[in-house]
């Protein structure tokens, strides 16, 4: 009986490092899909972090996010437009990235929270997506703004303002998706 235990462990850790590892291709191919409309282009990284966020149980989502983050880091081609290195997390369109971490670990206390209350709603995670994306917006504008040597109100106008309707749909179509696959495949939280 006692042999049993390590393999559902096993079975349950393969699954978990599939699903982290799925989530980082998608994020890295979400990134992939880029629209340059200036300075910080249009992708669709804000659906797939948000899917991953609600997918995924909150330490594989944190360890989703790190792994990306890892992996563009050291050279391999998964930001926007089909770069790596450590010197896109420091240029002007980084903070958004360094974001994605804080805001994924922000998102995941917030569903920890609500779903221990036994609440797990579309609004619920709807308001998750709309918590990480303010939090990436906040340090892309911030380190934007540091970078590129602009007030306030031009960082806004660049990194900020022409996104925000446009992933209020992502994020609404992440949450719709990812409450199908939850269904489809069971829960991982």
């Amino acid at each position: 009986m006692e042999r049993v235990k390590p393999i559902a462990q096993t079975s349950s850790r393969s699954r978990s490092i599939a699903f982290i590892a799925l989530s980082i291709a998608v994020m890295a191919v979400s990134a992939w899909v880029t629209v340059p409309i200036g300075p910080v282009p249009f992708t669709l990284q804000m659906f797939a972090v948000t899917f991953a966020i609600l997918v995924l149980s909150p330490k594989q989502a944190l360890c989703a996010i790190a792994g990306y983050l890892v992996l563009g880091a050291i050279g391999v081609p998964v930001f926007s437009g089909m770069r790596g290195g450590f010197g896109v997390l420091l240029g002007p369109t980084g903070g958004f990235l360094w974001g994605y971490l804080a805001g994924v670990a922000l998102a995941v206390g917030f569903l920890a929270l609500v779903r221990s209350r036994g609440i797990d709603n579309f609004a619920v995670g709807v308001v998750a997506g709309l918590i990480f994306t303010a939090v990436a917006y906040v340090c892309g504008w911030a380190q934007y703004m540091a970078v590129a040597n602009v007030g306030p109100l031009a960082s806004f106008a660049v990194t900020v303002a022409p996104f925000i309707v446009v992933d209020v749909i992502k994020i609404v179509a992440a949450t719709a998706v990812a409450r199908v696959v939850i269904r489809a495949v069971g829960t991982t939280h």
